[in-house]
Parts: C-alpha cells; structure tokens; sequence
C-alpha cells in the first residue's frame, strides 16, 4: 500500500508544493467540520484584536490622534469600550458560534472544500472578489430595509447606538441582524464554492474590513484608501452621525451602489460644504466635530 503523502502526489500528478504538504499533514486527521468550525476561533480573534489598535490610540493618546478622529469632541471612556466587547461577546456566544456549528451542512452542501491541490493566489483573488461584490449588493438593499421605520426601531437602532462609532462596535447589533446580515456573507461562497482557506480569509477580510470602516478614524496612510470605490470610515461615519433618519451611504464596502442609486446625495453635499468652508477659512481643519457644524444632517 502506498503511503497517504505518495497516493496523494500520485492522485495530483505531481509533487505536493511545500504549503500543500503542510495543508496535507494538518488535516489527514482532521475532519472537515473541525476545519470549517476554525472559523469561531477566528472570528473571535478578529473580534478581539483587530479593534485593539485603535481603541488603545483613543483611550491612551486622545490629543495626538485627535487630528485624524473623525468626531474628535465624542470621546468614549474605558467602561463603555469594555461594554460594548462585552456585549459583542454575548452575541458572538449566544448567536454567532451556534450559528457556525449548524451551518456545516450548507457549507458541504455548496461545494466548499478541504481537498488537494491549494487554490493558486488569482484563483483566491478572484474568488474574493466576487464574494465582495455579491455580499456587498445584498448588504446595500438590506441595510437600506432596516433603516425603515420598523426595521430601524425594532432591529437596526442597536447598531446605531454609536453615533461615533469605534472599531469593537462593528459586529454591534441586533441577534436578528447578525442572523439576517449573515445571508449576503454566505451568497458569495454558494455561487462560487472554493477551498476551505479561502472561505477563511473571505470571514476574516470582512470582518477587518467592517472593524476599519467603524473605527472613527481616516489615517492618510491607511492602504484601503487605493482601492477603487471603497468608502471607508470617513464615508460610513457620516451614516453613523445621521443616525436613524439616514437615508444615505448604506454601502457596507464599495460605494458603487449609493452612487447609482442616489443615496449618496447627502454625504456629496456634506463634502461640497466642507470644501465650500475650507476655501473661506471657516474650517478649523478638522474631519468632523460631532457639534453639527462640520457635519451637515440633510438624510
């Protein structure tokens, strides 16, 4: 009988790559729920970490970052960073992580896959891609729905209750948004089922991702600022700071969706205005002050 390592080069065609043989070793005995249950460690991980940096800049140098938060005069003490995790973790062990315990039998039944050979780099960036589009177009209309008036007040004004929104209340909501905000998520992975991995780092990208764009600050330095379309926390903190009469910037991602369908109006004027007061050296310079007068509540 031909050792496992072989059958397995012999089934390829060709010798395993350093990370295939790495990836064969991890799971010869390890089941392909135990792999995709990985995604609760890290999810939680992603939870707890990734906001750190910023909470720390907030907590610890207010005054030295406050040219970059994006509503400097909202300063949030240590009790209420603690609270929201905490709260984030409710859900997380009450909502999200049964929910990952269940859903293996859709992953298996989409034709997400632990088996040999790795996906090559273009075939995950490709992958990735759609599932960003697709999750980001059914996000939109999602979250357009929950700013209704029924939506809002019995679902999504949990999510609203940070008006400057920071980093740890990105998965802050509702249990019946998380449960309902998970179906984009999952829609991309369905239409194009890749491995395993890359539904990894599609769950963690997003996650980051979503962390960022509620952090409360715009750094010129951040990377996503190249990217085309891509809104960012200074385009979803002027959602935030309207609050529940928003009826603007509901991209969860990209921004191609507020622009075609003209729900971006409000934040173009308030960035016209900005500039308007800028050019007559009315603006302190500042982002955002979180007293109305930077910020132009118009939807």
């Amino acid at each position: 009988m031909l050792p496992y390592a072989t059958a397995a080069e012999a089934a390829l065609g060709r010798a395993m790559t350093p990370a295939e043989a790495l990836w064969f070793r991890y799971t010869a005995g390890v089941s392909d729920y135990h792999l995709y249950c990985c995604n609760i460690l890290f999810l939680f991980v992603v939870f707890t970490v990734a906001p750190l940096p910023f909470a720390l800049l907030e907590l610890r140098a207010p005054d030295a970052v406050s040219p970059y938060k994006l509503q400097p005069r909202v300063r949030l003490s240590r009790a209420e960073f603690v609270r929201c995790y905490k709260d984030v973790l409710r859900i997380f062990f009450l909502v999200i992580g049964p929910l990952q315990l269940v859903s293996f039998p859709m992953v298996k039944l989409v034709g997400i896959h632990t088996k040999l050979p790795l996906p090559s780099l273009a075939e995950m960036a490709a992958q990735l891609l759609v599932y960003f589009l697709v999750e980001d177009y059914l996000n939109y209309w999602i979250h357009r729905l929950l700013h209704g008036e029924w939506g809002y007040q019995k679902i999504h004004c949990v999510h609203h209750e940070f008006t400057a929104p920071i980093g740890f209340a990105a998965p802050y909501a509702h249990w019946a948004e998380v449960l309902i905000l998970g179906i984009p998520s999952f829609i991309g992975p369905a239409i194009a089922p890749g491995h395993m991995i890359t539904f990894w780092l599609w769950i963690i990208l997003r996650q980051v991702e979503a962390i960022e764009t509620h952090s409360g600050f715009d750094f010129p330095f951040t990377p996503t600022k190249y990217i085309p379309f891509y809104g960012g926390a200074e385009y979803h903190d002027y959602h935030h700071y309207v609050g529940g009469q928003s009826q603007s910037n509901f991209a969860s991602v990209f921004t191609y969706c507020d622009y075609l369908y003209g729900t971006d109006r409000g934040y173009r004027f308030h960035k016209a205005y900005l500039a308007k007061l800028k050019d007559l050296g009315q603006n302190d310079g500042k982002k955002g002050d979180g007293n109305g007068l930077s910020y132009v509540k118009l939807d």
